[in-house]
């Protein structure tokens, strides 16, 4: 992940994590405090996907919450249910070969996006580490893609 850099457009609070969890080498910033609207205060564990752009071809670290399923880790590319996907998981689609740094611990892994009755399965699981995606999956006509990343050895 050395020749990456963060990913441009990010909201001012995820830059200020992201910079915490990647100067910490991943000791501060994997577990997030936060209070989101309507909810009580919540810690949610997260971590930074590492994309190489569909365009510019550059790598793009992204901070986000995550799941875990077995070996693999669980992301949702919900944007706060704005209509459209977010770049990163754009990014995937186009190449799912991606870098994952998981606290202190970092891995390759292939990015793959769930269906059917395994993405429903997912959602639940998502649903528990971070409720507030059921309130974006009301804001959007789209369906919130459910990605696995799965470790390559």
């Amino acid at each position: 992940m050395a020749d990456a850099k963060l990913a441009p457009s990010l909201p001012q609070w995820m830059v200020d994590h992201a910079n915490r969890y990647i100067a910490s080498g991943g000791k501060d910033g994997h577990i997030y405090t936060v209070t989101p609207p309507g909810h009580l205060e919540m810690h949610v564990p997260s971590l930074l996907l590492t994309t190489t752009g569909r365009k510019s071809g550059e790598k793009y670290i992204f901070p986000l919450f995550y799941g875990e399923d077995g070996k693999n880790y669980i992301i949702v590319a919900s944007k706060g249910g704005a209509p459209q996907h977010p770049n990163w998981y754009r990014n995937l689609v186009a190449n799912p070969e991606v870098e994952v740094q998981v606290g202190t611990k970092k891995l390759k892994a292939k990015a793959r996006t769930a269906t059917g009755a395994e993405r429903d399965r997912l959602w639940e699981k998502a649903l528990k580490f971070w409720p507030p995606y059921a309130d974006y999956a009301k804001k959007t006509e789209r369906q919130i893609p459910v990605v696995l990343l799965e470790p390559v050895d």
